[in-house]
């Protein structure tokens, strides 16, 4: 049986016969011309256009690292490497067709046995583009033939149960993607846009980049996707959302074929000032004529991978010449594209409806001192990548061909052949491959097939000439130690606006301390207003997202950005209203002192005799205390303070009562007693007032002995009436003995006054009762009206509102009970008589 295939393989190719032939796959070309199938006749074979000179040098870099092993006497000694190089035209479609005709050989007709045979070739290298690579992946992948790209670097590719024997020499997107995402936060930007090729390496590398982005506060203004074959509308869609948005600088996972698209149509529309954060993929290529890369391209930074000078290879490049390689269609057309003109006599070329004579070849063209994409091989990490693929397929055929017999690492330790090895079997070896490169770098690969991710980062700059070149600013070591991956000489940078200041790229500016973020509804989070904090909150750092409560004794300052200790309150001596407080009780100190000195100095006088001047001299000394309690409710409290306050508060004032109840009941009797058969006096003697006075005194000295026992009052901080000030105030500590206390004070006095208010009317010409009364009904008025304005006063209005109820009430009493008295002593001393106080 013989196995025919359906057609001739009439790919545009490149081979060289030897013992081990190496497949390659580039991109040589990156534009196709379709016809439309009509479906009745065999569709004709796609034709590329837009020779790519930069891909022509890698081709010729991968034949001169194939030549190098040849000539090598240490590396695969005795065996010769052949090549099989196909052009894709970076189409997938063309790519399978080159791996199959790879994997197949040249032949039209093959004997059945030989259909099942080996691959004609024992690796490829390539493809440029992620999705020519999953498509050749996948297909020799069956055939467990390696494959080791140079240019590939979607993640998706990193995935062995998918693409098994797939290799590369450039890091993954994935590691790209995370350094352009740390790169970003780096200079403070969160608001960015991003546009991407619309294939596989376009979309998976835009998706790492997002999500790693996201992970750092990074959102996006947009982000698009375009194909260099989409319409014209759509592109210029694309460059309009630019043009509109809010932000300058643009991430690019764009293929450079692509960006040749989208820079026509931005200069086309004129948008200028956009800060180009680019990929490996575009950024150092040719994609702009000299003068237009200079106005539109200026401070663009981007990745590339390391590059490396390989010895020899720019002599090599130079010795390229039609005349050298006669047959070969790859150089014909090189040297046509590079000088414009034609190796065939009489060819013409047609633009738009227009054709003219292209001017034929001398053959002495030099390719030395051109500037383009062909010599700065030195300056390109692409040859480097191509050459170190074929060096690591070149050691992992030594590693196999040094193995030894019975120590192999096949079934029975058995090894592989040289001359008739197995693809899968150099898999092996190519997984396990590790050598020092001609650059002193370790290279290997992971368990995804990856190398250690090591980038550049560039700068366009212009320069002395007025032209734009690439600077090196930075680099990133993916086998350095942590900390010292990435480097990076950021004053070195110039930026779009050709100058060295950083351009801004934020939704929102930065919520400063005392403020926090509040996100706009239906908006990235990127984008917010700053809200102040509230009042005892704070945020003491940029951008917070929460404002935090300051401890219970802290307030919040001016600015919202720290706590400070809140504001002590109490009635102090040194301010104006406890001067005030102070005068008044001294006052009330120095009237009762007085008025006990008249009494002293007119004791023998009818008017001291008749109001019982024992019990007058003792609510002298009540009254003096009454006014010196109210001084214990001035300053700082503390325990002492608190205790003496309400106890001598207490205390006194019961004094002060029993004393006026004394005199109350000694009226009432007194005149009891003038009554025929009324014997009343002699059970209110002097001894029966002294004990009375005593024992009521005696009884609230108790109830208040037993509250300093059981609970008595403290000093408290008070931090709920103000929110930023503390109140030093004193707590009554038990209620109840508090209640008791005022109580028993309330009981004495409504007695007093009941007694005093019945007695009034008594025919007696100087009636002491009805004085009493008056000064029970201020001294009960006072303290009715305490109580609310107690309660409605804040801080240390508080205790003003009880001092001024204490002296207010001690004059009430001072002045009603002892100013008649003494107005007569003093000022009519006539009506100071016995016929006169018993008329």
């Amino acid at each position: 049986m013989v196995c025919k295939p359906r057609t001739k393989n009439d790919l545009p190719n490149l081979t060289e016969d030897g013992d081990i032939i190496l497949g390659g796959i580039f991109s040589l070309n990156f534009d196709v011309i379709y016809d439309v199938s009509s479906f009745a006749v065999t569709p004709s074979d796609l034709y590329c256009q837009r020779f790519d000179i930069a891909t022509f040098r890698l081709i010729q870099t991968m034949i001169f690292a194939i030549e190098e092993i040849n000539q090598s006497k240490t590396l695969l000694p005795n065996i010769t490497l052949g090549y099989e190089i196909y052009d894709d035209c970076s189409i997938s479609t063309i790519a399978a067709k080159a791996a199959l005709a790879l994997v197949n050989g040249k032949q039209e007709l093959i004997e059945y046995p030989e259909c099942k045979g080996s691959s004609n070739v024992a690796a490829i290298i390539g493809c440029d583009i992620s999705t020519s690579s999953m498509t050749v992946a996948r297909t020799v992948g069956t055939f467990g033939i390696p494959m080791v790209s140079h240019f590939s670097t979607c993640p998706c590719l990193s995935d062995k149960q998918e693409y098994p024997t797939f290799f590369r020499t450039i890091p993954s997107d994935k590691d790209q993607s995370k350094l352009l995402a740390e790169f970003v936060k780096t200079f403070g930007w969160n608001w960015i846009g991003t546009i991407r090729s619309n294939t596989d390496y376009g979309n998976f590398a835009m998706r790492t980049f997002i999500e790693e982005a996201q992970k750092v506060g990074v959102c996006m203004a947009y982000s698009e996707s375009f194909y260099r074959t989409d319409p014209a509308e759509k592109i210029s869609k694309v460059v309009q959302v630019m043009k509109e948005a809010t932000t300058k600088v643009v991430i690019g996972f764009v293929h450079s074929g692509d960006m040749r698209v989208l820079i026509k149509e931005i200069l086309r529309q004129n948008v200028t000032g956009l800060q180009w954060i680019g990929s490996e993929g575009w950024l150092t290529e040719d994609i702009l004529p000299p003068e237009d890369k200079a106005r539109f391209l200026i401070g663009a930074i981007g990745l590339t991978t390391p590059w490396t000078e390989i010895a020899g290879l720019r002599d090599y490049l130079l010795k390229i010449h039609p005349s050298k390689f006669p047959d070969d269609t790859f150089v014909k057309t090189f040297w046509e594209t590079l000088f414009s003109c034609s190796l065939t006599t009489g060819h013409t070329t047609k633009t738009g409806n227009s054709t003219f004579q292209v001017q034929p070849c001398t053959g002495n063209e030099h390719l030395d001192g051109l500037e383009n994409g062909y010599l700065p091989a030195i300056m390109d990490g692409s040859s480097y990548r191509v050459y170190k693929a074929v060096y690591a397929v070149a050691h992992a055929l030594d590693d196999m061909l040094s193995c030894e017999e019975g120590n192999g690492p096949f079934m029975n330790n058995t090894c592989a052949h040289i001359s008739s090895f197995e693809p899968w079997q150099l898999l092996h070896y190519l997984d396990l491959v590790n050598f020092t490169a001609n650059t002193e770098e370790i290279m290997y690969f992971d368990e995804n097939g990856d190398p250690v991710p090591a980038y550049d980062f560039i700068n366009l700059q212009m320069n002395l000439k007025g032209s734009l070149e690439i600077v090196k600013i930075g680099y990133y070591d993916g086998s350095a130690p942590e900390g010292h991956k990435l480097v990076l000489n950021i004053g070195d940078i110039t930026w779009s606006s050709a100058e060295k200041q950083i351009p801004r790229a934020l939704c929102s500016e930065p919520c400063p301390p005392g403020t926090r973020k509040v996100s706009r509804q239906g908006q990235p989070i990127c984008c917010f207003d700053c809200a102040e904090c509230a009042d005892g909150e704070i945020s003491n750092i940029t951008d917070s997202t929460n404002c935090m409560k300051c401890p219970l004794e802290y307030w919040s300052n001016q600015h919202k950005d720290r706590c400070v200790p809140k504001k002590i309150e109490f009635l102090s001596f040194q301010e104006v209203l406890g001067y005030v407080l102070v005068a008044l009780a001294l006052v009330g100190v120095c009237l009762a002192l007085g008025t006990a000195a008249v009494f002293f100095q007119y004791r023998e006088t009818p008017i001291v005799r008749a109001n019982n001047s024992e019990l007058s001299f003792l609510l002298l000394f009540a009254l003096t205390l009454c006014f010196l309690c109210s001084l214990t409710f001035i300053g700082k409290p503390t325990g002492w303070s608190c205790m003496l306050r309400r106890t001598a508060f207490g205390i006194v004032f019961v004094l002060c009562i029993s004393c006026i109840l004394g005199k109350t009941v000694l009226v009432v009797v007194a005149f009891k007693a003038t009554l025929p058969n009324n014997n009343l006096m002699k059970w209110f003697g002097p001894m029966q007032q002294r004990l009375g006075v005593f024992v009521l005194t005696f009884l609230q000295g108790l109830i208040c002995t037993i509250w300093l026992i059981i609970s008595p009052p403290y000093p408290k901080k008070n931090v709920t009436y103000y929110r930023d000030i503390i109140i030093l105030e004193c707590d009554v500590g038990s209620l109840k003995a508090f209640y008791f206390v005022s109580g028993y004070i309330g009981l004495l006095c409504t007695v007093c006054f009941l007694l005093a208010f019945l007695a009034r009317k008594l025919p007696d010409n100087f009636n002491d009762a009805k004085y009493i009364t008056f000064s029970m009904l201020i001294f009960c008025a006072v303290w009715i009206t305490f109580i609310p304005s107690y309660d409605s006063s804040p801080g240390k209005y508080t205790v003003a509102v009880e001092v001024f109820a204490i002296w207010a009430s001690s004059f009430g009493l001072l002045v009603c009970i002892f100013a008649p008295k003494c107005y007569i002593i003093l000022l009519k001393p006539e009506n100071n008589t016995k016929k006169n106080m018993m008329a």
